[in-house]
């Protein structure tokens, strides 16, 4: 099967410490050669297989973008199983810091000679974060100047006011649990965590480095998002001057998207999500 006839390719690179970044490339369903590419960045317990993430994939693929999605390096899914958290070890050790590192090697990897070169505009790579990864991606546009459109879906607006409030605690033994609602699982963080945030407090204030953005940037929140409320994308607003708000009447945090989702059509929120952010990348 050659190149042009592949849906979406399976890849892996190096991310931080080593560890594998896991991601897929899914080809502009026209094959056409020098479109732009959408990175995707999952958030807090998420992977890059969960929900309708695919499915956004294909939603993508099917104008002219070419859509990229991965695992950040220790978010506790592996390569040979990409839809649980079989490696906490893993998840307790990571960090802002590593997931900015390993976002950064994506774009490496996409700016760099890859089977995927003659497909990829270079001139247009856009970031796409959910949650979490809105932080990121945040942070990495206004680091990156290989970044010609960013969005945000559910975004924080603080990554350092979301972590742990018992320090000390935390410190004493090593490692705070969170229950994953869905799995039930406990999840670690350990105290490098805290020391890694407190460390780069610099370069990971959202209310400071989104300042320097000053490339086409779009935030979609959802108004009833229980999880990161609406204030955060109306904050994450005013530290952009180059912004624009969406706001999704009736929408929770993922937009109407669930884990396992057993559809094969995007639910009606997040189809007006893409739908949104599709017009904003081809304005």
């Amino acid at each position: 099967m050659n190149l042009t006839e592949k849906t979406t390719s399976f890849i892996a690179i190096k991310g931080s410490s080593d560890r594998e970044i896991t991601l897929d490339f899914t080809l502009n369903k026209k094959r056409e050669k020098n479109c732009p590419i959408v990175i995707f960045c999952h958030g807090y317990k998420g992977f890059k297989d969960w929900g309708c993430w695919n499915l956004v994939a294909n939603k993508f693929s099917e104008t002219e973008f070419n859509f990229l999605k991965f695992n950040f390096s220790h978010n506790g899914v592996t390569a040979t199983n990409l839809t649980e958290f079989s490696d906490l070890e893993a998840f307790g050790n990571n960090n802002y810091c590593k997931e900015l590192f390993d976002l950064e090697k994506v774009i490496d990897w996409v700016c760099n000679q890859n089977e995927f070169s003659d497909y990829i505009d270079r001139d247009n790579i856009y970031l796409i974060g959910h949650s979490r990864g809105g932080g990121i991606v945040s942070l990495a546009t206004a680091r990156d100047n290989r970044i010609a459109k960013t969005i945000t879906w559910a975004s924080v607006s603080n990554l350092i006011n979301r972590m742990p409030k018992n320090s000390e605690e935390w410190k004493e033994d090593g490692v705070v649990y969170q229950l994953n609602g869905r799995t039930k699982q406990n999840m670690p963080l350990f105290y490098q965590f805290y020391e890694n945030t407190m460390a780069n407090k610099e370069i990971l204030d959202v209310s400071k480095v989104a300042k320097r953005i000053n490339t086409p940037f779009c935030i979609i929140h959802g108004r009833e998002d229980a999880v990161v409320k609406e204030e955060n994308a109306e904050e994450l607003d005013s530290f952009i001057s180059t912004s624009t708000l969406i706001l999704i009447e009736g929408a929770g945090h993922t937009f109407g998207s669930s884990h396992p989702f057993l559809g094969d059509e995007l639910p009606k929120q997040l189809n007006q999500v893409v739908e949104e952010s599709l017009l904003f990348l081809k304005d």
